[in-house]
C-alpha cells in the first residue's frame, strides 16, 4: 500500500471503488445479450464497437465519483479527461471486451483503476454476469465471486515450457510484433486467444501464467497492473519498463517466467 494512504483513506477508496463497480454492474447488465447495434468508433474499413452499455455504464460510474470524489482526476475511454486537485488518477475502461460483449460471450469487464504520478497502485476487475470481482492493492488481493472470497495468488514454480500464454487476438498488433508473440508462443506449452481483460484476472488468480499483447490504451491495463502485481506477479512492456501508459504488456507470473519470455520478444524483435 502507498505508505502516504492511510489505513482510513484506503478503507475509503476501496470502499468507492465497490460503489462504482456496482453502479457499473447495474448500468450494464440490462443489455447484455439483448438485441443492440453497435456504433463504430473506428471510422469506414475498420471496426471498433462502442455501444449503449459501455457509455451508461461510464457515466454511472463517474456520478459516484462526482458524489465521493469530486477532487479526483478521471481518464475514461468513453468520456475522456477530468482534471481533479488531490493528485489521484481513477482511469475507467467501462468495458473492456466490447467484441466480446457484442458477442454474447463472458469474457468482457469493468477495469477501474487508481494512479498517482508513479502509476496504478489499485484496481479492479469486474465481470458482472458471473458476479466475479478480482481486487488488487490498498491491502487487498481477492476474487469475490459466487463461491465467496478467495485469495488472488500466481502460479509459481512454471517454466516456459510448461506455461499456459494468453493474448486477445491471434493477430498481435504488427508484423513484427506478431512474429515476436509466436516466438513465446512456439515455446509455451499451451496458448489459447480471447478473454481480453479476463486473462489477466485468471493470471492473478494462478490458473494461468503469461499475458502477452499490444496496441494497448492506459485504461486498458492499469487495473490489470494493480491486480496482478497485487497478486505476485510482473507487469512491465517489452522491454521491461513502465506500461500503464499502454502499448505493449507483458504480464508474468513469476520473475523468472518474465525474463524468459521478454528474451525472446527482444529476439524476435532483433
Amino acid at each position: 500500500m502507498r505508505e502516504e494512504i492511510t489505513e482510513q483513506e484506503a478503507a475509503e477508496l476501496r470502499a468507492c471503488a465497490a460503489e462504482m463497480a456496482e453502479a457499473a454492474r447495474a448500468a450494464i447488465l440490462p443489455h447484455f445479450r439483448t438485441a443492440m447495434t453497435p456504433d463504430n468508433k473506428a471510422g469506414p474499413g475498420g471496426f471498433d464497437p462502442v455501444t449503449v452499455a459501455d457509455r451508461a455504464a461510464e457515466e454511472a460510474i463517474r456520478a459516484v465519483l462526482a458524489r465521493r470524489r469530486p477532487q479526483d482526476a478521471i481518464l475514461g475511454e468513453e468520456f475522456g479527461r477530468q482534471e481533479g486537485t488531490s493528485g489521484l488518477t481513477w482511469i475507467l475502461d467501462p468495458i473492456d471486451g466490447t467484441r466480446a460483449f457484442i458477442s454474447g460471450t463472458a469474457s468482457w469487464g469493468v477495469l477501474i483503476a487508481l494512479q498517482d504520478a508513479r502509476g496504478p497502485f489499485y484496481g479492479i476487475i469486474d465481470q458482472p454476469y458471473m458476479a466475479e470481482r478480482f481486487e488488487g492493492g490498498l491491502g487487498a488481493a481477492r476474487l469475490v465471486g459466487p463461491r465467496g472470497e478467495t485469495p488472488l495468488k500466481v502460479r509459481e514454480g512454471v517454466a516456459l515450457d510448461q506455461a499456459t500464454l494468453f493474448t486477445t487476438f491471434p493477430e498481435v498488433g504488427t508484423g513484427a510484433e506478431g512474429a515476436a508473440f509466436r516466438r513465446v508462443a512456439q515455446q509455451a506449452r499451451l496458448t489459447r486467444y480471447g478473454l481480453d481483460c479476463y486473462a489477466y484476472a485468471l493470471l492473478a488468480l494462478g490458473q494461468i501464467d503469461l499475458v502477452i499483447e499490444a496496441g494497448l490504451q492506459s485504461y486498458d491495463i492499469a487495473a490489470p497492473i494493480a491486480v496482478i502485481e497485487a497478486a505476485g506477479g510482473v507487469v512491465t512492456d517489452w522491454q521491461g519498463g513502465p506500461v500503464h501508459e499502454g502499448g505493449q504488456a507483458l504480464a508474468a507470473a513469476t520473475p523468472e517466467l518474465h525474463r524468459a519470455a521478454m528474451a525472446l520478444l527482444a529476439e524476435q524483435a532483433a
